[in-house]
């Protein structure tokens, strides 16, 4: 009888497996339903035609996760930098290890995301070596330690072991992080703007990102919140407004004076938002500019400040590109020596800063550190926003480590101050002339401008496409810009975002491109993009 059973379970997983592999082939021969861009003829392509749609939602399923039943806010988010043209860039970049020969290009060059280190860039040394004796502490006890690692980075390593309890890089710490790294950082704002900083006011983050949610959840009780963004904008503040239901409030960017920022486009946007029942809360100023790499000035600063004290708004100063200025006529300033500067205090104005370990010269992007610093909230408020932030316990150990190297480097005097300003200021140096020879080469191209790189590591260039590239994108039903972005993917392995993913004045397309392919491949990145441009524009020209 037990042969009985296991005879026929055997032939109900033979049958159940025939099935299977009988659905697949029926599947694969199934046509795509979509209208691809044309792409060099690959194994790959029909995959990339057909990808979206093989795996969208069955309405039929029986799962009881479907996208009818998600929250509508996670459909309503977009995230360009990471979207679809990403995910070709991936695919084709899997296909080129085993179909080489299959398309005009040899390998993918990530130019969408601001990851510096992924194309090439080394990290600080002295930075790494801090990290590596504070996870690693038994090194601290081996005498050939002091011949491989700097006296500065031992010594840094000890203090800031002696302030972690137990010394245990592995445990959970303060919700807002430890307080002599929140002491080191908030000495390190004090000594770059010349007014106080309160260690309290610190709260430590995994990178930028997470506490810009923070504040879109603290902000945002409904659609009726809206939160003032500049167009075009870094994702992420669109993304968590629709994620927290709220209302994104636009104020248009004026691309004529370089991108520069209107007081009277604030209050007019305002005015508006106000008039339509919605309670605007705050006001988001990216310094320097992402996707646009502007820098403002402090006269436009200061007026922004006043803005804000005078219409009862939260400005939410996105300064994680601070270290990222690459024109001898503009400089950082942040938004809190500003207010200051202004004679205005904590009962004045409410001003949070973000800062993050993953940009300026440092590129530390998968350590995932940064921090805000909130001040002008009352005490209960405050309340509120420790409890939002002992929810997620604490933020990773090494990125709060990070975050205060960052804030407080080799000084003058110190044994590895030399060779550390040497890295900075070269990869700072090499970001300048990057983008000095990439804006160039764009505005040599055919129908299309791009505003001075002054800081922050992308070009934002505007592209006249042609009225029959504009049709064959209506005909794809793509974003023109998108249009043009997976052409040029397709055809070069260039990967960058279309203008479209960051908000633009209607009727205007554009591309993001970042700064960070190492030197030696900025000629071929120039190369590929001139010749693609001049046949794209030959095959749609009016």
């Amino acid at each position: 009888m037990r042969r009985f059973f296991l005879s026929q379970a055997k032939t109900c997983l033979d049958q159940s497996r025939r099935q299977h592999h009988k659905t697949r082939r029926v599947l694969s021969l199934l046509p795509s339903l979509s209208s691809p861009v044309p792409v060099p003829v690959s194994p790959l392509s029909r995959f990339l035609s057909s990808t979206s749609e093989m795996s969208g939602s069955d309405s039929t399923s029986s799962l009881p996760v479907t996208l009818d039943s998600i929250n509508p806010k996670v459909l309503k988010c977009e995230y360009a930098v990471r979207g679809e043209i990403v995910n070709i860039a991936q695919k084709l970049q899997e296909d080129l290890k085993t179909n080489k020969d299959a398309y005009p290009f040899d390998e993918i060059i990530y130019c969408n995301i601001g990851n510096p280190q992924s194309l090439g860039q080394l990290p600080i040394k002295f930075f790494r070596e801090v990290l590596a004796l504070c996870d690693h502490t038994s090194l601290l006890d081996e005498s050939e330690t002091h011949g491989l690692f700097s006296t500065d980075s031992i010594d840094r390593a000890w203090k800031i072991l002696d302030q972690i309890p137990g010394r245990a890089t592995g445990a959970y710490s303060h919700s807002q992080g430890i307080k002599g790294l929140r002491d080191t950082i908030a000495a390190g704002i004090e000594a770059r703007d010349g007014f106080p900083a309160d260690p309290n006011d610190i709260f430590l983050t995994d990178g930028a990102s997470p506490a810009v949610h923070m504040m879109m959840q603290l902000l945002i009780s409904s659609e009726k919140d809206g939160i003032l963004c500049p167009i075009p904008q870094y994702p992420l503040y669109s993304a968590s407004i629709a994620l927290h239901g709220g209302s994104l409030v636009p104020y248009y960017l004026d691309e004529a004076t370089g991108w520069g920022l209107e007081i009277s486009d604030l209050k007019k946007q305002l005015d508006e938002a106000r008039a339509k029942g919605i309670t605007v809360r705050a006001l988001v100023v990216i310094n320097p500019g992402n996707p646009t790499g502007q820098v403002l000035a402090e006269e436009n600063q200061r007026d922004i400040a006043k803005f804000c004290k005078e219409e009862g708004l939260v400005l939410l100063a996105d300064e994680v590109y601070q270290e990222n200025v690459y024109v001898p006529d503009k400089k950082f300033h942040s938004f809190k020596k500003v207010a200051r500067s202004l004679g205005y205090g904590e009962k004045d104005i409410a001003l949070v800063s973000f800062q993050s370990v993953s940009k300026g010269y440092y590129g530390e992007c998968g350590k995932r550190g940064g921090y805000m610093e909130v001040t002008g909230f009352t005490s209960d408020v405050r309340e509120q926003i420790y409890k939002m932030a002992s929810v997620n316990l604490c933020s990773n150990i090494s990125g709060q480590i990070l975050a205060s190297l960052v804030m407080s480097p080799p000084k003058p005097g110190d044994e590895t101050y030399d060779s550390y300003i040497a890295e900075r200021d070269g990869i700072l140096s090499s970001m300048a002339k990057r983008a000095k020879t990439l804006e160039d080469a764009l505005n040599n191209l055919e129908g299309v401008t791009c505003n001075r790189a002054e800081g922050a590591m992308y070009l934002f260039p505007r592209i006249n496409l042609p009225q029959k590239a504009i049709e064959a994108a209506e005909a794809a039903k793509t974003a023109p810009d998108a249009f043009y972005c997976k052409r040029l993917l397709n055809a070069t392995g260039v990967v960058v975002v279309p203008g479209s993913g960051f908000g633009q004045v209607p009727g205007t397309w554009h591309f993001r491109c970042t700064i960070l392919p190492q030197e030696d491949k900025i000629p071929a990145i120039v190369n590929r993009l001139t010749e693609f441009h001049k046949s794209f524009m030959d095959e749609f020209r009016d």
